[in-house]
C-alpha cells in the first residue's frame, strides 16, 4: 500500500475511477493520505443494489433506503463545484424521485458530460426538464423497466453537443415525431432505442451525422410509410411491424443491417396465399414494397434476416436487388416461417463468402426446396451450387435426422466450400442436452462428423456450447 500512497493525487484517482463511489469511498481508511481523495475523482458510480449488498429483505429494513440517499448527498456535497465527466446511477423504488433529479439536475450544472442511469421509480417517474437543455452532455444512456416519457416537445429540447443517445424501456414514448425530434441532436452519432411508441403512421428518420441507428418499435397496427434518411449510416438494426410503403430510403454506407421486419400470423397465411384472394384493403397487398428498403440497403457488407422477414420477402423475389458487397450473410429460422426468399438471397449475394444459419427447421413450401432438402426438385441446390460462400456456420443444430440431411444437402450443394461449423447448443434440462449425454447417440454424432471430413472437401467441426443471445 505504501507504493500507492506514494503515487501523485492525479495518479491515484485515475485508479479510484474504475471503481464504484461505494469502492472509491472505504479508501478513506487506508490513511491520511487516501481520507477523502475519492471525492475528488471526476467519475461517479452509484448503485443501491450494490451499496444494501444483495441479501433478501435488506432493501425493506428501515433506515437502509435512506443511508444511499444521505450517501450519494454526502459525495456531491464534499465534491462541492468540481467538475464531473461521468455519472451512473442505479436505483429502484423506494428511492426519492425528488432526490433522484436533485442529483441530476446539479451534475448536469457541474457540466457532466456522460451520464449512464438505471432508474426503476414507477410508472410516475419523470425525468427532470433540465436533462433536455444539457450544453455539456455528450452521452446519455437511460435503462427503465417502466415507460419514459420524453420531454414533451421539441421546442424545449436542445443537446448541442450529445453523440449517442441510448434508451432501453418497457415503453419508451415522445410527443414529437422523428422529424421534429432529430434537429435537437446536431451532431448525434448513434441513437439506439427499444420498445418505442411511434406516435406517427407515417415517420421519416432524416439525419446527416448518424452512424449507428438501432430501434425497436411497439405499434399495434402496421404503419402507412417508413422512411430513411441518413447517408452516412454504418450499422442499422431494425425491429417494427412491416410498413405499407419505403418511399424514401437513404443508407448508401452501410456496414452491417440486422432487418426483423414483424408479420403476425394472419398476416403471414396470407402472404403464402395467391394475391386474387386478397381484399382491395388488405394491407398484405402492400408488403411487396419492402423491396424499397432492400434497394436501400443493397450496399450493406453484413446482412442479418429474422423469420418473418424471410416470408415477407418472398413477395418480391422477381426484384430483389443484387447485393454485390455482402460478405456475411445470417439467417434465423422458425418452424413456423418458410424459406422461399433463401435461394434468391444465395443467387443475389454473388461475393458471399460466410453463411450463418441460427437454427435449420423451418416451415416447408414447395419455394425452399431449391435451398434445402424439404421437397425434392429436378433443380435441387441450384441457388446453392452458383454461391461462393467458403464457410457455413449452423447454430442451434437439434441432432435431427431432418437437419441431418439438410447438413448433407449443403456439403453435396455448396462446390465452394471449405469450413463447415456446427453449434450444438447445450441447455440444463434441455433436449438437446438429454440427447447428447447418451453415449452411443454421441458416438454416432461425432462418427458422422468424421466421415464427413473424409467423404467431402471441407473440414467438418462440431462445437457444444450455451446459446448466445443475438444484439
Amino acid at each position: 500500500m505504501d507504493l500507492l500512497s506514494s503515487l501523485p493525487d492525479e495518479v491515484r484517482c485515475l485508479i479510484l475511477s474504475f471503481l464504484t463511489t461505494k469502492e472509491s469511498a472505504a479508501t478513506s481508511v487506508l490513511s491520511k493520505k487516501w481520507r477523502n481523495l475519492f471525492v475528488l475523482v471526476p467519475n461517479l458510480d452509484f448503485d443501491d443494489s450494490e451499496f444494501l449488498h444483495p441479501e433478501e429483505g435488506k432493501r425493506e429494513r428501515d433506515g437502509i433506503l435512506q443511508s444511499f440517499m444521505d450517501f450519494v448527498d454526502r459525495v456531491l456535497s464534499l465534491q462541492g463545484n468540481s467538475p464531473i465527466r461521468k455519472f451512473s446511477l442505479k436505483c429502484e423504488t423506494g428511492v426519492s424521485p425528488a432526490r433522484v433529479n436533485r442529483w441530476l439536475c446539479e451534475v448536469l450544472q457541474r457540466g457532466v458530460s456522460d451520464l449512464d442511469l438505471t432508474i426503476d421509480l414507477g410508472y410516475g417517474y419523470s425525468l427532470p426538464q433540465e436533462l433536455f437543455v444539457s450544453e455539456t452532455l455528450v452521452n446519455l444512456k437511460f435503462k427503465s423497466a417502466f415507460g419514459i416519457h420524453w420531454w414533451t416537445g421539441a421546442e424545449g429540447t436542445s443537446l448541442p453537443m450529445l453523440k449517442s443517445l441510448c434508451v432501453y424501456s418497457g415503453r419508451f414514448f415522445c410527443d414529437d415525431n422523428f422529424q421534429e425530434l432529430l434537429p435537437c441532436f446536431p451532431v448525434l452519432e448513434e441513437l439506439q432505442m427499444s420498445n418505442m411508441q411511434w406516435m406517427d403512421s407515417d415517420e421519416t428518420v432524416s439525419s446527416s451525422t448518424l452512424t449507428t441507428l438501432h430501434i425497436t418499435g411497439i405499434r399495434c397496427v402496421n404503419p402507412k410509410s417508413i422512411s430513411f434518411d441518413t447517408p452516412n449510416l454504418l450499422s442499422f438494426v431494425y425491429t417494427d411491424f412491416v410498413a405499407e410503403d419505403y418511399p424514401l430510403v437513404n443508407m448508401k454506407n452501410l456496414s452491417l443491417a440486422r432487418l426483423a421486419l414483424i408479420a403476425n400470423d394472419d398476416q403471414i397465411k396470407r402472404v403464402r396465399g395467391p394475391n386474387n384472394d386478397l381484399l382491395e384493403n388488405d394491407v398484405v397487398l402492400h408488403f411487396g414494397n419492402v423491396v424499397k428498403l432492400m434497394n436501400g440497403i443493397q450496399n450493406v457488407q453484413e446482412l442479418h434476416l429474422c423469420p418473418d422477414t424471410l416470408e415477407v420477402l418472398s413477395l418480391c423475389c422477381d426484384s430483389m436487388p443484387v447485393f454485390n458487397n455482402v460478405k456475411k450473410l445470417l439467417i434465423y429460422s422458425d418452424e413456423g416461417r418458410g424459406w422461399q426468399a433463401v435461394p434468391v438471397l444465395l443467387r443475389n449475394c454473388p461475393h458471399l463468402e460466410i453463411l450463418i444459419f441460427e437454427g435449420l427447421v423451418h416451415h416447408v413450401t414447395d419455394k425452399c426446396g431449391d435451398a434445402c432438402d424439404c421437397i425434392y426438385r429436378k433443380d435441387k441446390g441450384r441457388s446453392l451450387t452458383s454461391c461462393p460462400v467458403k464457410v457455413v456456420e449452423i447454430n442451434g443444430f437439434g441432432v435431427t435426422m431432418k437437419e441431418k440431411n439438410m447438413i448433407e444437402h449443403f456439403l453435396d450443394y455448396f462446390s465452394c466450400l471449405k469450413e463447415m461449423k456446427i453449434y450444438i447448443y447445450v441447455e440444463e434440462d434441455g433436449v438437446t442436452q438429454q440427447v447428447m449425454k447418451n453415449p452411443e447417440v454421441s458416438k454416432l454424432v461425432l462418427d458422422e462428423m468424421e466421415e464427413y471430413n473424409e467423404f467431402y472437401n471441407c473440414n467438418v467441426k462440431l462445437f457444444l456450447c450455451k446459446k448466445s443471445i443475438p444484439q
